[in-house]
């Protein structure tokens, strides 16, 4: 009941997802996978319109932020070309989120001629530049990993895509080595509030700040094989 036109883009899935999708009225479209950026713009260049919803396999939107769209596209258009809204963590098995959990707050909902995504292996955010961003007060649910084990092997691979961008000296890498997993396990455990998760929340704080401070190690690697 929101989009126009539904476009997925798959690299390759084996578990019947292209054809769930076309059943569901979903153009799909074949690209191996080029890393987060190439794979998003893609995307933008395969849809037919301008304005673009663009969601993860892994993402759904709560009724609040439906309708907040619904509304929106019976609106004439402003000088806003792009626009937020939070995609909330949900941990494994769970419905909703945990109390106070985090969150990222990207633009997904803008127009392609005034905003893309940037063309980076890792980064995968829409680039505004200077144009006006507005919000809406909806959120989107994020089931970012089946468990703990598929979280850290998502880690794996994104980190390994991170090392064939790093742009730092080596003795940078270096220093940052000690210190890379303790600060990166307060951070998500006491700054992406993963502390009101129990005990599953501190185990997920340990997988995360473990699979991100093993990009040093690869940045090095990569950097000494140079």
């Amino acid at each position: 009941g929101i989009a126009d036109e539904i476009v997925v883009i798959d690299s390759g899935s084996t578990d019947g997802t292209q054809d769930i999708c076309t059943t569901q009225g979903a153009r799909v479209i074949h690209n191996d996978w080029p890393g987060f950026g190439p794979q998003k713009r893609f995307a933008e260049d395969s849809a037919s319109h301008d304005w673009i919803l663009n969601l993860d396999a892994d993402e759904v939107l709560s009724n609040t932020l439906r309708n907040e769209i619904i509304s929106w596209k019976k609106q004439e258009k402003t000088d806003i070309y792009g626009y937020k809204f939070k995609q909330i963590t949900v941990y494994p098995g769970k419905a909703k989120p945990r109390p106070l959990a985090d969150y990222h707050h990207y633009v997904r909902l803008y127009n392609k001629t005034r905003m893309r995504f940037r063309d980076s292996l890792t980064h995968d955010e829409v680039e505004s530049g200077s144009h006006k961003v507005g919000r809406f007060r909806g959120h989107c649910l994020h089931y970012s990993y089946r468990s703990l084990e598929h979280l850290a092997a998502k880690l794996d691979s994104y980190t390994s895509l991170q090392a064939r961008e790093i742009r730092k000296p080596l003795w940078q890498l270096y220093a940052r080595l000690p210190f890379e997993y303790p600060l990166l396990f307060l951070r998500y455990y006491l700054s992406r509030r993963h502390i009101t998760g129990g005990l599953y929340g501190l185990k997920a704080a340990h997988v995360i700040a473990k699979g991100r401070a093993a990009r040093i190690s690869k940045f090095i690697r990569k950097k000494r094989k140079i």
